[in-house]
């Protein structure tokens, strides 16, 4: 840890007795080196447990971090009820990643009730902050109109939000808007632009797209091809008869 990422230790063992101390960033930061590990053996369970120490003293960060291990099974048993319940508790603090995460559990009524409802409240609340993931669902649920009225111009503003931080299905599905005309006026070179970015993000939607494209331009090249030469052939007919 150094001072040029704004860290307070510099090293990790003053981190583990600021940790120990209670110094809720410091047990935050210790549960995310466990998880990753980072300078230390990976080991999910104590990760865990440093998370929950600063997730119990309402520190939105590690609370966040606590509801993906239940969410995902990691150090603890997979358990969609506790992530709810963590990801709620940060949610309601503001935090983004909470928010998405608890949206995407009421998209999926895993550990809530199922309501698209409260998904949308909570994808919403993560995309005014930013958050790329959140600002794709929204879009889609603008463009299908699902919950919200259809709003293809509201669609292609959260898909540009997200695809500008390189999301590549919004990056895939504004192309899409830009090839159909639907929220922008048509323009397909800047779908083609869009399909091309998340294609190369290895978004498959995107390949296919891309393919279709070319593929057009091709049979399209070819047919233009032989209508130049039928009248050639039939002057040359012509000039013979």
């Amino acid at each position: 840890m150094t001072q040029a990422n704004r860290s307070p230790w510099q090293t990790f063992e003053e981190m583990r007795r600021a940790a120990e101390e209670g110094d809720l960033e410091a047990q935050c930061a210790l549960g995310i080196c466990y998880q990753n590990g980072q300078g230390i053996p990976q080991d999910y369970q104590e990760a865990v447990k440093w998370f929950r120490r600063a997730a119990e003293q309402d520190d939105s960060t590690a609370q966040c971090y606590l509801g993906f291990c239940y969410q995902i099974g990691l150090g603890v048993p997979q358990e969609f009820g506790q992530a709810a319940k963590w990801f709620r508790e940060a949610a309601e603090q503001g935090d983004p990643a909470a928010q998405f995460n608890l949206g995407v559990l009421y998209e999926t009524g895993q550990g809530v009730p199922q309501n698209y409802a409260d998904a949308v409240k909570w994808y919403h609340a993560a995309a005014e902050q930013g958050e790329p993931q959140a600002q794709f669902n929204l879009g889609v649920f603008y463009e299908t109109g699902q919950v919200v009225p259809q709003n293809y111009t509201e669609a292609v503003r959260w898909y540009r939000a997200a695809a500008d931080q390189e999301c590549a299905p919004a990056q895939c599905n504004l192309g899409l808007c830009y090839e159909t005309g639907r929220g922008v006026p048509q323009n397909v070179p800047e779908a083609v632009k869009w399909f091309c970015r998340a294609a190369r993000a290895g978004d498959k939607t995107a390949q296919h797209n891309l393919g279709v494209y070319y593929a057009t331009i091709e049979a399209a090249e070819e047919a233009t091809g032989e209508e130049a030469a039928v009248p050639e052939t039939a002057g040359d007919a012509a000039a013979s008869a």
